[in-house]
This record gives structure tokens, sequence and C-alpha cells, in this order.
């Protein structure tokens, strides 16, 4: 999969005109708030996803303009295509001269994987931002896991109100014992599900990461269920029963649950650990450390839904190359094979290190091919 030309009219700060990609990298430098980032956001609203900004519609026209428009002409399934994306604001989307339901029709069709400095929170923050990254890796490669992950959430909900009205109503505990056994069991495949993708997303962790730090660290990946109490292994195939795990826990802190009215296993509560050297990166990693953690998750993300789909998507990676060392950058401008990658940056010289591919000035909005 690759972007063949991305046009723009009207879009946030650019001047209404053409990228034409190559297939392997392309840099786009220029000062900050030149109009970089705004670029790569309109190749990723071609995945159907909103902005990775969270951009409302309105906030994607160009100043005192009524609507923008986006085309772009890919490849994917073996064959050229062309989407049209109008925001007026509201999105209106066609592919191939056909009228679409809504933009997230584009999911499947149009696959990309995103990293942006606001993704560093996938490290520096708490759990939720873990699982984000988590959940919606799997949405990718298994569309039918945000169905799942709905209904624990109704489920969990109809727990949680259930603890509060406990203590004063006992007869409802044959009531209890239906919603932790329906609890338990989606809340286990959701565990299930996230344990047998971090399975296979891990070794290629490790690999992307060893690339970055050129063999001189090694980085650990560990799944923590939520509530459980243990931490599992993500270098054996077999998947435990977190469905009788998760029931068991469920049942043995009920009263604990009640006093605190919420429930305090399963997914909701799952979490990643990352270790740089057998040391924990969020606490002890440096700067370049945490941004390579992140960016190795984030190829690996891609790497994996080529695997599963047989589909390679689209890389953009915005600021990636600050507060990594030259050996770092040199990996991420050169040794990423195979696939096409879009990488923004406010040092030109950053660019002159790239071997092969394809460089871009943004200037107050306007995007010029620069020369080599």
């Amino acid at each position: 999969m690759k972007v063949d030309s991305l046009s723009f009219h009207h879009f946030r700060n650019l001047c209404d005109g053409e990228l034409e990609a190559s297939g392997g990298v392309n840099v786009i430098w220029g000062d900050n708030a030149q109009g970089k980032t705004n670029l790569l956001e309109a190749v990723w609203l071609f995945t159907g996803s909103r902005s990775f900004r969270g951009a409302k519609d309105a906030e994607l026209l160009s100043f005192s303009k009524k609507d923008a428009s986006l085309t772009l002409s890919f490849t994917a399934q073996g064959r050229e295509q062309t989407a049209k994306l109008t925001i007026a604001p509201g999105k209106q989307l066609s592919l191939n001269g056909v009228s679409m339901p809504s933009a997230s029709a584009m999911a499947g069709v149009f696959c990309a994987v995103v990293f942006a400095p606001c993704h560093l929170s996938l490290i520096q923050d708490g759990p939720s931002e873990r699982r984000r990254f988590l959940d919606a890796a799997i949405c990718q490669v298994k569309p039918s896991y945000h169905g799942l992950l709905t209904e624990y959430n109704r489920a969990l909900l109809q727990r949680n109100t259930l603890l509060k009205d406990l203590a004063y109503h006992t007869e409802l505990t044959s009531t209890m014992e239906v919603w932790e056994e329906h609890l338990s069991r989606i809340g286990g495949r959701i565990q299930e599900i996230r344990r047998r993708y971090l399975y296979r997303l891990a070794p290629e962790v490790w690999r992307v990461y060893e690339g970055l730090s050129g063999g001189s660290e090694q980085l650990t990946l560990s799944y923590l269920p939520g509530g459980l109490g243990e931490e599992f292994s993500l270098t054996e195939e077999e998947t435990p029963d977190f469905k009788d795990l998760l029931l068991r826990r469920l049942q043995l802190r009920r009263r604990e649950d009640m006093l605190a009215g919420s429930t305090s296993a399963g997914p909701h509560r799952d979490d990643l650990l990352f270790a740089v050297n057998g040391f924990s990166a969020r606490v002890y990693g440096s700067q370049g450390q945490q941004r390579s953690v992140v960016l190795a998750c984030k190829l690996s993300e891609a790497s994996l839904l080529r695997q599963i789909t047989g589909e390679q998507p689209v890389a953009l990676l915005d600021d990636v190359l600050s507060e990594l060392d030259p050996g770092r950058q040199d990996f991420v401008l050169n040794h990423i094979k195979g696939w096409q990658v879009f990488i923004t940056c406010c040092d030109p010289k950053q660019s002159e290190r790239l071997a092969a591919g394809r460089s871009f000035e943004m200037k107050n909005g306007v995007l010029r091919p620069a020369e080599r």
C-alpha cells in the first residue's frame, strides 16, 4: 500500500497544491508552524479515523473558508485507487467515483500508522493510554473486537451499579452472580485476544528496538492483566484461561468492590510494562529511549498488520527525529525497507542524510520538492 499523490484545497494553512510521493522514504522539513504536521494529518484522514490531533472538522478548514477538499491517489489491493474527502464541516467521501456512506468507510481500504509527539503518552501517562493503543491496533486487524469492548463496558457498568445496591438488597446476590459470569466471559475473551496479539507483536517490537539502538539496548514488553495479580510472559504461545481466573477474582473481591463501589479486576485495568535493559522505560528511560519505545511499537504494529492482512500500512512519523541520537536517526531514515514512510523534521541537514527517497520543504504552507 502506498500514496501516489495527495492534493489539498483550503485545508488548514496549506496553500492549494499537490504532493507527489516516493514509494520509499519522504522527508518534509521546515520550521515549526509551517504546515508539516497538517500534511500528515491530511493523509491520516483517509484511514477513516478522526484527526490524530483530536481536531474538530471545522478546525480543518483554512481560515475564513467554508469547505476544504483532499484527493488521495493510492495503490492498494494490487490496483490504483482514488478517494476524495470533502470537509464542509462534516465529511463526505467518495471512493473511485462512488459516494460512500461515511468517511469511516475507508477503514481497511487505506491503512496507516502514525507517530506524533502526543503519542509519548503511551509511555509517560497511565495505563489507559496503553490500553487505548492496544485496542486501536487490534481493531485494525479484528474489527469485531470493537463490539466486544462495547459489550464489556455495558456489563461492567451493570456490575458496578449492582455493587452499590447489594449492601442494601441482599436478594440481588443471585443477579450479581449472573453478571459476574457474563463479565468474566467477555472480559476473559478480551484479555485472551490482547495476550495473543501481544504474543505476535512483541518479537517485532524487540527487533525494531534492537535496530534503533544499534543492538546496545534490550527492550522487554510484559502484559499485566488488570487485578489478576500476576504478569504473563509473551514468550510462550499458550494462553491461560482468563475467563476462569477473572471469575474467581471477581467472586473473591466482591466485598471489597462493594465498599469501593467499583470493579477492581478485569481488562479495564490491564496494563503493559516496557523495560529497557531491565528498568522501567516510564520511570528511568531518557527522552530518546522513550521516543524509541513508542516508535518501535508503531512500526511493529504496521509490520504485524502486513503479516495479518497482506497490506503494508503507510507510516506517518511526525517530528520523530528529535531527541534521537545520530544512529537512531539513521535507522529511521535509511533502514526501514519495503514500505512507504513520511517523516517530518525541522532541520534540513537531517534530510541530507537520506540515502534514497524524496525530500520536500514546507514554508508558509507551500510545499516544494527540495534540491538534493
